[in-house]
């Protein structure tokens, strides 16, 4: 298994960790992983991101939360929202860096 830099889950508007959507990154790769008894993983090599947003509505500001918007030159996952995390401009900046 590679090394993870970063792992959080989505949350809800209360910035409780209630959801069944998880995100990890390595200094290669997103995972996203949803879903409880049937889940989905989906994968994008962080190489293939070409634009990073970062939206923070009053809710997610309040609650200290963003949500990443990402566009990517992948044919299966063209555009994705890591949503309502944590520490959302430092994660939005490694995603910038790597």
């Amino acid at each position: 298994m590679e090394n993870i830099i970063w792992r959080d889950r989505k949350r809800t508007i209360f910035g409780l960790p209630w959801s069944f959507t998880k995100y990890s990154m390595t200094e290669e790769k997103l995972f996203v992983k949803t879903g409880v008894f049937s889940t989905k993983e989906e994968e994008v090599r962080l190489y293939r991101i070409l634009d990073v947003t970062l939206k923070r509505s009053l809710g997610e500001r309040i609650f200290g939360l963003g949500t990443i918007h990402c566009c990517a030159a992948d044919k299966s996952t063209p555009e994705f929202d890591i949503r309502r995390i944590k520490n959302s401009e430092e994660v939005k900046s490694r995603l910038s860096d790597l």
